[in-house]
């Protein structure tokens, strides 16, 4: 089927939005008609390293739509049920099978291969191929075709803009508080980061009932949206005294951190910011971080790496539609929404700070 999807046509280069080719269903994959798709840095991040030899490339991995159309052996899914897509995960390896699919084994494969795990791309464009399969989806497009893995039911009143980022930015600052660090109520707890990712780890934190909650964020506009959502504090992370003041604010240090950043000279301080025994969870892709070994010895620091929240979307996405339901994840709160074909302007807001929470809308 004919389709319109955002192309990238050489490493670095722009999403161009232009007709492509859809082939139609394999026996586990579900056709879906996407109503809205967020924008992660994860994309910009992958565009701009992405091999050349997987050009032209259609990237995309937090779509919300209808399923149109299911493949024969599809037994979960049905026409007209409304999705979210997620990554996806071939359901058999130990980490899979384990509650942990976001380490699944074959997960470059299925996910960043530039095609479906068996090397194939269901795009193509004046007969040639267009790589996709990103996280299981390629969603910058109008239609796209995903496992019934990563496309997980949400309620039908559940916008698509709400549903659309749970598939992973949202996912992963929640999951990381609720799956991987699980802190007690009452325990302190400090994000480093108030975009997308920081902001949902802040209101998880919040479901959980930790107190103090703080957020280390350098946009003033985006610390005091924090403390509108229940932040105990919105610190500067270039004021002199931060360390104190997190000391001060947290009777001593923190018993978490979650650092969105991956910023060397932030996570150097987040040791001293936490008491001994604290832990630290590093969801930020960035470089080389080099800590002194001795500090994390002597305070018995937890160091965890969260890729998607350490959740199995299946359970997790349905859980965090119902808080945001229930008015105890105010997702909405983040979200800016730009037409499909205006994609160059979500990711202008994405870069210069302006959009919290890019999401693209199909009519």
């Amino acid at each position: 089927m004919r389709i319109r999807a955002a192309v990238t046509d050489t490493p670095g280069g722009p999403f161009v939005v232009q007709a492509v080719d859809l082939e139609a269903p394999r026996p586990y994959e579900v056709l879906v008609r996407m109503a809205a798709a967020g924008l992660c840095h994860t994309d910009l991040s992958m565009q701009a390293s992405w091999p050349r030899r997987l050009t032209p490339m259609v990237f995309g991995h937090e779509g919300a739509g209808v399923v149109e159309e299911v493949g024969a052996a599809v037994t979960t899914l049905a026409p007209g049920d409304r999705v979210c897509l997620t990554f996806n995960s071939c359901g058999a390896c130990e980490q899979c099978v384990a509650g942990h699919p976001a380490y699944c084994r074959r997960q470059g494969a299925l996910n960043t291969s530039g095609g479906r795990g068996d090397g194939t791309t269901p795009l193509s464009r004046d007969g040639a191929p267009v790589h996709a399969g990103f996280f299981g989806q390629s969603s910058f497009a109008t239609f796209a075709l995903a496992h019934e893995r990563n496309a997980i039911r949400v309620p039908d009143d559940l916008p698509a803009v709400v549903a659309a980022p749970l598939g992973c930015g949202a996912q992963t600052g929640a999951g990381t508080v609720l799956n991987r660090l699980r802190p007690e109520p009452g325990s302190s707890l400090v994000v480093i980061g108030a975009g997308g990712v920081g902001l949902t780890a802040l209101m998880a934190a919040l479901v959980r009932g930790c107190a103090p909650v703080i957020v280390i964020e350098p946009v003033a506009s985006r610390r005091a949206l924090a403390v509108e959502l229940g932040a105990t504090a919105g610190l500067d992370p270039g004021a002199a005294d931060l360390v104190t003041n997190v000391r001060d604010l947290t009777g001593g240090g923190a018993h978490h951190i979650v650092d969105t950043t991956s910023r060397p000279e932030m996570l150097q301080q987040a040791v001293a910011f936490l008491r001994p025994r604290g832990d630290l969870a590093l969801v930020g892709v960035g470089a080389t971080v080099a800590f002194d070994v001795m500090s994390l010895l002597t305070k018995g620091i937890r160091v965890h790496g969260v890729i998607e929240g350490d959740a199995d979307p299946t359970r997790f996405i349905p859980v965090l539609a119902d808080l945001h339901q229930r008015g105890l994840f105010p997702l909405d709160r983040l979200i800016a929404a730009f037409a499909f074909d205006n994609i160059g302007d979500a990711v202008a807001g994405m870069r210069d700070g302006s959009a919290i929470k890019p999401v693209l809308t199909f009519g």
